[in-house]
């Protein structure tokens, strides 16, 4: 694939044209590929966080990406922010504001103040929190207490609840990442249409300590490696983690006398027709560039260059599917 040149939050640089004809280069030396060791703690990949601290704006801005309107708006009174979701087959998108004063609002806040509005977090869906809790004490994985969390749509009087288990930041190295395990009834899909975004092909974070982050997302973890690929050109490495249908694809360079950092960076959507989506994302204002063939075979791909709030973010539609 092709990514927009977006700015970066690492301190090192990637030449984003070099990358995308190195990693498709089957001279690249491939390392450990396809070993995965354990079984996962989690389900699946279960949302995405973006934060803002704008939400109707930002709401109104996926919505003319997605193609659709959130399926939930609701509150955190506890907490002091408010958010709005997007549901797709695989996962879904949440994005999260302060509304009031409360611990919530003052760590979006914060995580706006360091990063800027965007991508800033992942939520992994366990079926047992309580067992995951002793299975990563077990690993050796710190953790903090579960907590449960209320969620309230106050237009449908409708409330929705969940029991979460933070990590810390140091263990993520920078990252919001937590598990989640749902006490309330799934939430309902958006009407399919295919000039809508379908499901979550792939989320793009960086590293720079590639070694580190296999260690705690494989072998703490235990989410699957299906690639560890040596790019020679760069000197860095591909890593990619499926979960659940779902790729966190990882670009790694190596600093070795630097602290390590891992951060969010773009997404990539799959779509069952991108020219009917191009179509409708022209029609309703928002930039997109010409569709053009994607580096995997059998695939076509745009990059949606306005309305994504600062997220680099890439549709694909595979051709053989």
């Amino acid at each position: 694939m092709v990514w927009p040149a977006y700015r970066v939050r690492l301190k090192y640089s990637i030449n984003v044209a070099t990358l995308n004809r190195s990693i498709c280069e089957r001279s690249d030396k491939v390392k450990n590929a396809g070993i995965s060791r354990g079984s996962s703690l989690f389900r699946s990949l279960d949302h995405l966080i973006l934060m803002t601290r704008d939400l109707p704006s930002a709401s109104s801005d996926y919505s003319k990406v997605f193609g659709c309107e959130p399926i939930w708006r609701g509150v955190h009174d506890g907490l002091g922010t408010e958010n709005a979701i997007f549901s797709f087959n695989n996962t879904y998108l949440e994005i999260l504001a302060p509304r009031t004063k409360g611990a919530g609002a003052d760590f979006v806040n914060s995580v706006i103040d360091s990063d800027g509005e965007g991508l800033a977090g992942l939520a992994f869906e366990t079926s047992d929190i309580g067992r995951l809790k002793k299975e990563l004490s077990e690993r050796k994985v710190p953790t903090r207490k579960i907590v449960t969390g209320v969620g309230l749509d106050s237009q449908q009087d409708k409330s929705r609840t969940w029991q979460n288990l933070f990590f810390s930041r140091d263990l993520t190295r920078g990252l919001f990442i937590f598990a989640i395990q749902h006490e309330s009834e799934k939430l309902q899909e958006s009407e399919v249409s295919r000039s809508k975004i379908d499901r979550l092909d792939h989320v793009v974070v960086h590293t720079n300590d590639p070694d580190g982050f296999v260690s705690l997302y494989r072998d703490k973890f235990g989410i699957k490696l299906s690639l560890d690929q040596t790019v020679e050109k760069w000197g860095g490495r591909m890593l990619f983690f499926r979960l659940n249908r779902t790729t966190i694809e990882v670009i790694g360079k190596i600093e070795k006398d630097g602290i390590p950092k891992d951060s969010f960076w773009g997404l990539a959507w799959s779509v069952s027709d991108l020219k009917a989506v191009h179509r409708r994302l022209t029609d309703v204002g928002v930039e997109v560039s010409n569709i053009r063939d994607g580096r995997k075979p059998r695939t076509i791909v745009c990059t949606v260059k306005s309305h994504t709030r600062g997220v680099p973010t890439l549709l694909i539609e595979h051709l053989d599917c």
